[in-house]
């Protein structure tokens, strides 16, 4: 029983081993494939965020816009002395530009007004917008009319006693918010950035609380379809740099496992080559046996039409050899050596 059950031990024992040894394989074979997979979808993730880095330019800018006026003229003038005036910088840490070449965008300034009687009785009022280079020359000015929204003052004094309560908390003010819209499709020229802009209100009579500007891009193509969608963007685009790069990964593989290997049609040219090399070989050495293996024969002197006859069988002979297989070239050379050994 004992001798029986020892082959079956060392049996159960090389598939066991075998077993463990192919498991071994096909885990670590699956643990490469899964941190190539990885290591692929961490880098289509980095090439869309450094595409949507680099392609997608500011969404929107926005600023305080600081009005400053001179105040050396009469004191016993109603009014300023001059008109407002804001200067606006168009780079972000004095380095980078906040409009990309190429882009439109819509520019518009908000201002936060009283409704105070001077600002009623104000009416219209000019906006002034001039955007300059990086050595200060214009290269675009417009203006803007605008004014406070026509409110009764029926309307007013219901407003005032509806909102008594949060007039008198202060959390809420009587004022409205104006907004003026300066560019509707702006673009920089990438020869001649924009750095920029001065903004001027033409009136001395003007009263305001702040102003903002606002600068948002009016994305077309790509680009709106980046932003607009930017989870399916996302999604499309990560899927397409990993196939690229899963592409890139199999032939690098299968380069790296078959470039080593010889292809079967250049195995074939190889031993064709080998084959006509070894027949003319033989060729050229049936020939040499030839050659050596025969003897000049003793002619005895023949009359003219003898001599003549040899000539042309002698010509005859002069001329190219035939192209015989190599085996009935060795074959002749046998016979050849067979007759003179029997002569």
């Amino acid at each position: 029983m004992g001798g029986a059950m020892g082959p079956l031990l060392h049996w159960l024992q090389d598939v066991a081993a075998v077993t463990f040894h192919k498991a071994r394989r096909t885990l670590f074979q699956a643990a490469i494939l899964f941190c190539t997979l990885c290591l692929l979808l961490w880098v289509s993730i980095f090439l869309y965020g450094s595409f949507y880095y680099s392609y997608m330019p500011t969404v929107s800018f926005s600023t305080p816009v600081h009005f400053y006026y001179t105040s050396d003229c009469d004191a016993t003038k109603s009014g300023l002395c001059s008109f407002p005036t804001a200067n606006i910088s168009f780079m972000k840490n004095d380095r980078d530009q906040v409009m990309a070449n190429g882009q439109p965008y819509r520019v518009s300034i908000v201002l936060e007004m009283p409704e105070s009687p001077v600002n009623e009785r104000l009416g219209m009022f000019m906006i002034k917008m001039s955007c300059y280079t990086k050595g200060g020359t214009t290269v675009s000015s417009v203006g803007r009319s605008t004014m406070l929204h026509y409110r009764s003052s029926l309307l007013q004094t219901l407003s005032t006693l509806f909102f008594s309560p949060l007039l008198l908390t202060g959390m809420a003010e009587q004022k409205q918010l104006i907004e003026v819209e300066l560019y509707p499709d702006y673009k920089t020229n990438a020869y001649h950035p924009t750095v920029g802009a001065v903004i001027e209100i033409h009136s001395r009579q003007v009263q305001i609380y702040s102003a903002q500007l606002r600068i948002h891009a009016y994305f077309t193509g790509i680009r709106y379809l980046l932003y607009n969608f930017p989870l399916t963007s996302a999604v499309i685009g990560v899927a397409t740099n990993f196939a690229f790069l899963s592409v890139i990964a199999l032939f690098g593989y299968l380069q790296f496992m078959w470039g080593g290997l010889r292809p079967p049609d250049q195995v074939r040219v190889r031993v064709m080559m080998g084959d006509t090399t070894r027949i003319q070989r033989r060729r050229e050495e049936a020939r040499k046996r030839m050659s050596s293996s025969e003897s000049p024969p003793v002619i005895p002197e023949a009359s003219g039409a003898e001599a003549a006859q040899t000539q042309q069988e002698e010509s005859h002979n002069s001329e190219g050899p035939v192209e015989t297989d190599g085996s009935n070239e060795l074959n002749g050379s046998l016979q050849s050596q067979t007759g003179e050994t029997a002569v």
